[in-house]
């Protein structure tokens, strides 16, 4: 699943990243390191007149008792009346530059936290969905499409977000894409691209949103994590 990421790049790493070379748009995008579920955080979308823009959304549908759901599975996300329509209509890539996941210690209470991301700490892209939610005063707001863990990140949980390669962006944002195809980009992402290292409890409570996120647990084995 994806509870938590991060965004701590600039428009205009975004906009280099997305290959859009005019925004009509310019949201202010201050860097973020600990997104939380209900907070507003970058998407890029399609327009009303089909043009590719930058905007700031507010995360999670609107779920049973208005609680945010935040993950949508990919495997089901096309059929379910909660995101059907949005799967087929309304697609979004959601930028991040990295991700928390909480590892269940055996004996302890506490999970542990890790940052994830890519090898090289750079920018990438999920998966995700967005509508307009009446429950939550009109907002646009967008979920992150989930699937089933890479053996990489599978000892710290079953599910991971779905990371795009930049070369399937095309594709999830065409309108006229086939379903089929749809379904097949939303695979795991491939282990040996990725990076993760254990940070510091810091990041558990959605008030912090400094560099202190990204502090390593213990520096001396951030390498070999």
């Amino acid at each position: 699943m994806c509870g938590r990421y991060s965004l701590t790049k600039s428009l205009d790493d975004l906009a280099s990243f997305f290959e859009l070379y005019e925004l009509a748009q310019k949201p202010n995008l201050a860097p973020r390191w600990n997104i939380a579920p209900t907070q507003g955080s970058a998407v890029l979308r399609l327009s009303a007149d089909h043009h590719p823009e930058i905007a700031m959304l507010r995360w999670g549908f609107a779920g049973p008792n208005n609680a945010p759901l935040i993950n949508a599975r990919s495997e089901t996300a096309a059929g379910k009346p909660t995101f059907r329509e949005a799967f087929a209509a309304r697609r979004c890539l959601v930028p991040a530059d990295g991700f928390y996941e909480w590892q269940a210690i055996d004996g302890q209470k506490a999970k542990q936290p890790w940052r994830i991301g890519l090898k090289g700490g750079g920018l990438f892209a999920f998966a995700g969905l967005w509508q307009r939610e009446p429950a939550f005063g009109d907002a646009d707001c967008f979920t992150i499409l989930t699937t089933a863990a890479n053996d990489y990140l599978a000892p710290l949980h079953e599910r991971m977000p779905v990371i795009l390669p930049r070369e399937r962006f095309s594709l999830w944002m065409d309108p006229a894409t086939p379903p089929a195809i749809l379904l097949r980009l939303l695979q795991p992402y491939p282990a040996e691209a990725m990076a993760r290292y254990r940070v510091t409890a810091a990041v558990n409570s959605i008030r912090t949103d400094d560099e202190s996120c990204f502090v390593p647990l213990n520096p001396a084995l951030k390498r070999a994590a």
